[in-house]
């Protein structure tokens, strides 16, 4: 199928491994994305829709807009696709904008992998935003969600009736990765945990430092991208904490997880929502490599450990139960050394995509369309 695939930025990762995941499977994408840094190459066709920001709302709209118009003067790309995916809200917006100035009758999926805050709050802009999204709703074929949190406590009490749901969790693309470890991970003299991929909780930041500073039998691993203001400041010397940057995946993921005894999956970014209905990648990267994830009680995360029996969840206040597990688990090794056995043995499809998932998901785009029309 040809695929016409709106996304927020041409060099985010997880948008590369969409595309990757899509081309893998057989499909022709071009890719109409916008961009957070310099022009670049990329190794897929694309339409550059210009530059945006992070959190520059008013200049992000302007974006969407003018995306939009830059989408529709390549109106043929939009035509002859078999489906059009948008991921996230302002991408959903634009495709929509730019579709209907193209005359493309595809069907259009939206792709939601988080639910911005500002649709969750409780000011008046909430409601009209949750109003535009319901008109986007009703205007696409199928709504992709990355966690069913995201279906059950957002999508399903404010726009019930209006989608068609099809849950696509952020598991590893299939062939990407080397056969599963046949020892166990970590296991060195001092346990040591990990913290990895976009490094956004000011929380989890803290509750590193602290754990490093009152538990010197522990080792801390972090790496990855870091969000935060003064993040690198915040680890001058402290010693048993190791920051070892950004990383390419999956070509760096065994080095990572298999050092590690166990991985941090908490996040507390945006502690309303989104963090506690989001699945995120360390707990199919760190079970794949069979190491156990922490993540905090009443979380989805912590559901989906407890579902897979892949971890282990604590109660709030985080900053006393972790380091109480960590001190547990660094007492007694056999238990932790079980814990990971019963990780690796899992079946690898808890971790990894279905080669077919992409599959499947643009043959449910397409059925939902043709119900659509019947209907």
């Amino acid at each position: 199928m040809r695929i016409a695939y709106f996304g927020h930025d041409t060099y985010d990762a997880a948008i590369t491994r969409r595309v990757r995941s899509l081309t893998a499977a057989g499909h022709e994408v071009t890719g109409l994305m916008m961009r957070r840094g310099d022009v670049n190459d990329v190794p897929w066709e694309n339409v550059d829709l210009g530059r945006t920001h992070d959190a520059a709302y008013v200049q992000r709209l302007r974006s969407i807009w003018k995306g939009a118009e830059i989408a529709a003067s390549h109106g043929q790309v939009l035509r002859d696709a078999d489906v059009i995916i948008a991921r996230n809200l302002d991408m959903m917006i634009c495709a929509s904008l730019a579709t209907r100035r193209a005359g493309a009758q595809a069907p259009l999926v939206y792709e939601c992998l988080d639910v911005h805050h500002m649709l969750t709050a409780s000011g008046p802009a909430a409601p009209m935003l949750r109003r535009m999204e319901r008109s986007l709703l009703r205007q696409s074929s199928l709504l992709v969600i990355s966690s069913p949190a995201f279906e059950r406590d957002y999508f399903a009490r404010h726009h019930g009736g209006a989608y068609t749901p099809f849950l696509l969790e952020n598991r590893i693309a299939a062939g990407s990765l080397p056969p599963r470890p046949e020892g166990l991970p970590g296991g060195g003299e001092r346990l040591i945990l990990g913290w990895f991929g976009v490094l956004r909780c000011r929380r989890s930041l803290a509750m590193m430092v602290k754990i490093a500073r009152d538990m010197p039998q522990v080792k801390i691993h972090i790496a990855g991208k870091p969000v935060i203001d003064g993040f690198e400041k915040a680890l001058e010397g402290i010693g048993n904490i190791r920051f070892t940057g950004a990383y390419r995946g999956p070509d760096d993921l065994p080095g990572l997880y298999g050092s590690v005894d166990l991985v941090w999956a908490g996040d507390f970014y945006q502690a309303d929502f989104n963090s506690k209905a989001l699945l995120p990648n360390r707990v199919y990267e760190g079970g794949y490599f069979g190491v156990p994830a922490i993540a905090p009680e009443g979380t989805e995360t912590a559901r989906w450990l407890a579902r897979h029996c892949t971890g282990f969840a604590v109660d709030d206040p985080v900053e006393m139960s972790v380091p109480a597990l960590l001190e547990r688990l660094d007492n007694d090794r056999a238990a932790l050394a079980e814990a990971k056995r019963t990780v690796l043995a899992l079946p690898d499809d808890i971790f990894v995509e279905p080669v077919d998932m992409m599959d499947r998901m643009l043959d449910a785009a397409l059925s939902a369309s043709e119900v659509k029309a019947a209907s």
